[in-house]
């Protein structure tokens, strides 16, 4: 899902770096300094998950994970995908640096998304609500990942529009197996380490 250099209109890519900016501003206080080895291991689950990627004709699918980051490091989750996309990026050549801000909205939004979405399952207390709460968010996750990729490549110009639809169509299994790992994920985490999941379930 990552958008490479070359690809959209410095406009939009000015406009991101401005969105991710002003992201990063609002939700980096909010990491506490005992979070620090919990946030650099969700970066690293994030960064190998994304550099495994499987090409479909112009554009490629991948596991995400924004979701599942999004549900157990809450605000931080942002932070965390943004360092992992400048990695992949730098050292990888994996995405972009003129993209780096669009492609962090289109992951580290969705993953704030994910994140108050599962929050709402403390208001139920229905058998396995954990896992199906999990498996929203990481199809949210997704989902809201695709649409934001596919305005950004619209933004850019109507020749992008047939490749912005098919990057949808490809990414809808994909929000399917997000979906069942996050949920499995995290319901086995509220079993065995539910202080992990401290941001969204208090």
């Amino acid at each position: 899902m990552h958008i490479s250099d070359g690809v959209l209109s410095a406009p939009v890519c000015a406009g991101g770096y401005a969105a991710a900016c002003g992201i990063i501003a609002a939700t980096i206080r909010k990491i506490k300094v005992d979070e620090m080895p919990k946030v650099a291991v969700i970066t690293s689950a994030f960064f190998v998950a994304s550099l495994i990627h499987v090409p479909l004709g112009p554009t490629s699918v991948h596991l995400i994970l924004n979701g599942l980051v999004g549900v157990i490091l809450g605000p931080a989750a942002f932070v965390s995908i943004f360092v992992g996309l400048i990695l992949q990026a730098f050292l990888f050549q994996h995405g972009g640096i003129t993209t780096l801000g669009v492609n962090a909205i289109m992951m580290g939004t969705p993953a704030l998304l994910a994140y108050e979405l599962f929050k709402l399952r403390n208001k139920f207390n229905f058998k396995a609500n954990s896992f199906i709460f999990g498996f929203l968010a990481g199809i949210l996750g997704v989902f809201f990942g695709t649409v934001i990729l596919a305005l950004a490549l619209i933004t850019t110009g109507s020749e992008f529009v047939g490749v912005a639809k098919y990057a949808v169509l490809v990414h809808i299994p994909v929000m399917i197996i997000e979906g069942i790992v996050t949920g499995f994920i995290v319901s086995f985490l509220m079993k065995v380490k539910p202080e992990i999941l401290r941001e969204s379930i208090r």
